[in-house]
């Protein structure tokens, strides 16, 4: 119930009208009772200033940030965290007494599945499909699960080469290094932890995957392959990656996890991630069934 002294949250981007975070943010703070609501606003890239002085003026608690403005937000908040400098992207801002404040949960997100299972980290070779803005998040929680070595594949060598010396300052990144997309057949036996971060074998794509049938082959029994795309629910790259044997993993949960944290930074209170993962799953099964 929506009153007068409800506080209002949000989530900006452009276009934001496929965005889910509504569903499962709504969801944990009716489970809550909290005097919160979560709505979706579409901004402009151009209109960015401007809405966030719009915010300020009417005391919107805070909001999560999705694309394009998850950079070009940064220079014009009053306080950036650490982990957001070094992954270069702000996905959550708070209001603050001194101004507006950004951090980026997806590191968190991402890590909260991965630290449910029992396996010693600091042995495991962490290979990472692709090399844009999700790839530096998954860099900076391979970091901090302190893998012993973070190897990023792309195709282009200008791109690779910038992606490595934007971290040259980052403690994130000390086993970081990049690799042609050639080099896969020799990386993939070695793979204890592989994460596609690119958008191939998004719906309504669902028949592409990252990886070749060859390639395919060379994944082990031994390796969790993370997929950070959440429909279709698996991924065609997750179904090859389990008939080799291994374990499997995909966005959704990131989705959740990383929701979940932001949503405790601005109620202040543990929130429950089942109520999330249950409304998102719930809704998505709706919206299957209605194709």
């Amino acid at each position: 119930m929506i009153t007068g002294t409800t506080q209002l949250l949000g989530v900006i981007g452009h276009p934001i009208a496929h965005s889910l975070s509504p569903v499962m943010h709504n969801a944990a703070i009716a489970a809550l009772g909290a005097d919160f609501a979560y709505l979706p606003f579409p901004i402009a890239p151009e209109h960015l200033q401007t809405a966030l002085d719009g915010f300020a003026a009417i005391g919107l608690h805070g909001f999560s940030v999705t694309i394009p403005h998850k950079q070009a937000i940064m220079p014009m908040l009053t306080e950036i965290a650490e982990v957001a400098q070094a992954i270069g992207a702000v996905n959550t801002v708070c209001r603050t007494e001194q101004g507006w404040y950004g951090t980026n949960t997806d590191a968190a997100g991402f890590l909260a599945p991965l630290q449910q299972i029992d396996r010693d980290w600091s042995q495991t070779a962490a290979v990472i499909l692709g090399n844009g803005g999700a790839a530096r998040a998954v860099v900076a929680a391979c970091a901090q699960l302190g893998c012993r070595s973070i190897q990023v594949v792309g195709r282009n060598p200008e791109k690779l080469q910038e992606f490595q010396q934007s971290w040259q300052h980052s403690s994130f990144a000390e086993n970081l290094s990049v690799r042609n997309w050639s080099d896969l057949p020799q990386l993939l036996p070695e793979a204890n932890l592989l994460v596609n971060t690119t958008p191939i074998g998004m719906h309504p794509h669902d028949q592409a995957s990252p990886l070749t049938a060859t390639e395919v082959q060379q994944i082990s029994a031994d390796t969790i392959a993370y997929d950070l795309i959440y429909t279709p629910r698996p991924t065609l790259f997750l179904q090859q990656a389990a008939s080799q044997g291994a374990m499997i993993l995909d966005g959704l949960e990131m989705l959740v996890q990383q929701g979940a944290v932001a949503l405790e930074l601005w109620l202040k209170q543990p929130v429950s991630a089942d109520v999330m993962r249950h409304a998102l799953l719930e809704y998505l099964d709706r919206k299957h069934s209605a194709i």
